[in-house]
């Protein structure tokens, strides 16, 4: 297939959009993109509609969004859908399991602080420890 005008090659996309030639063959391989044309020496070729898409792309990946979420998105609007409200409910979950994950490291940090704490006063003590104290010690209620 002949390269037409207004096409350019997946060096440029990647130039014009800040991504890799190797993500923008994962995103067609995993169906973010259509099969790019080729050329008639065979190298792909994209349009500005794709160029735009890779855009979208990277951006949703910087909130974190997921490239199966990204592809449900990009085939809402593809499927004549405007897919806003499916993606704040995306960006609703994600903010919810970033809630999550912080109240975890709260309790994990707090749970450390403990462990530190106790083995400190062990050693203090003059305790002796098989290995560490620090990972043997019982934290205490407070």
């Amino acid at each position: 297939m002949a390269q037409t005008t207004g096409t350019i090659t997946v060096g440029q996309a990647a130039r014009r959009t800040g991504l890799t030639p190797k993500a923008i063959r994962l995103y067609e391989s995993r169906g973010l993109l259509p099969t790019a044309e080729r050329t008639e020496s065979g190298y792909r070729t994209y349009s500005e509609r794709d160029v735009d898409v890779l855009r979208f792309i990277r951006r949703a990946k910087s909130l974190g969004l997921r490239l199966e979420e990204i592809k449900e998105i990009i085939e809402l609007e593809r499927g004549g859908t405007q897919p806003c409200g499916a993606v704040l409910q995306l960006v609703g979950a994600h903010i919810q399991e970033i809630d999550r994950t912080m109240a975890d490291l709260r309790a994990l940090r707090k749970a450390l602080v403990q462990a530190r704490n106790a083995a400190e006063a062990s050693d203090q003590r003059g305790e002796q420890a098989v290995v560490c104290r620090i990972i043997e010690a019982e934290p205490r209620a407070r």
